[in-house]
């Protein structure tokens, strides 16, 4: 699933196209996706302003002139693919629907952005701008790890005492929102804390260290487009490429990148995830 890096890489790969410009049409082509499509989704979308584009967490928040906000959540292999303006160097002719483009939005700038979900996992919904973060989605979720309110003292305190491993206590999203599986297993690597070690046997030192990190490894996928591993691709139909620089995410077996080190990166399975990790730089007894 698209995590945090690549959910806000199509945010901004739809900036340029979507805030500001007006949705001319917009086509839905089935009656649902993960849930079934709000009420008259079409005709509420159509001729509407995109005032702003923003994400939450995992989902890309559209604001509209008409006091409704989209929310998108791409899924397990949800896809936002612009045609019909030039992106780059490159221009991209307005493509005509594939099979699984299930929302088309044409804009009046001339751009089209089809809503490509092969698995169907994916979600629209239309809700009240002003009633966001009441959304059930939205009000269980915990700050933004780029946001003020995830500090250092935050996270501390939200770890003190917890019997879970850290790496499900990070995959919380009531903690930290966004967050998933490749990006955290990086972290804890950097961090040179088990995956496996209890959220509250963390020290102070440990916890402190862990935001400056997150934020570090995020920053660092979102510059580099995010990870395309199965589906995910960009706006424009390209893929990121931060898997290139993965150190123990799906490296199984292969040495550790830490130099000077001669462990082997290893693997177990945890709540149903794999976890990637060193066993000399990560040892559980420290």
């Amino acid at each position: 699933m698209p995590e945090l890096p690549e959910v806000e890489t199509v945010r901004r790969g739809l900036l340029p196209v979507m805030e500001g410009q007006v949705i001319a049409a917009a086509d839905v082509r089935r009656p649902d996706l993960r849930w079934p499509f709000p009420p008259d989704m079409a005709q509420r979308l159509t001729g509407k302003r995109v005032l702003s584009l923003r994400r939450r967490s995992k989902y890309i928040l559209a604001d509209l002139d008409s006091a409704e906000t989209l929310l998108i959540h791409l899924g397990m292999s949800g896809r936002m693919l612009i045609s019909g303006v030039m992106i780059g160097e490159y221009e991209h002719a307005r493509a005509l629907p594939e099979k699984h483009d299930h929302v088309v939005l044409d804009m009046a700038g001339g751009a089209r952005i089809a809503f490509n979900d092969a698995r169907r996992f994916g979600a629209m919904d239309l809700m009240a701008t002003d009633a966001v973060d009441q959304n059930p989605l939205i009000a269980v979720l915990g700050p933004e790890p780029f946001g003020n309110d995830f500090s250092p003292a935050y996270l501390a305190a939200r770890l003190a005492g917890r019997k879970t491993p850290i790496k499900s206590a990070l995959l919380d999203q009531h903690i930290v929102a966004g967050l998933g599986n490749i990006y955290v297993c990086e972290v804890l690597f950097r961090a040179r804390i088990h995956p496996a070690r209890l959220a509250g046997d963390l020290t102070a030192l440990e916890a402190d260290r862990l935001v400056p990190l997150i934020r570090d490894v995020l920053d660092e996928a979102i510059r580099a487009g995010g990870s395309s591993l199965r589906d995910y691709q960009k706006t424009d139909g390209t893929l990121g490429y931060f898997q290139h620089a993965f150190q123990v995410y799906g490296r199984e077996g292969q040495p550790c990148s830490t130099p000077g080190c001669i462990g082997t990166v290893a693997r177990i399975v945890q709540a149903g995830r794999s976890s990637f990790f060193c066993p000399l730089c990560q040892a559980i007894h420290r």
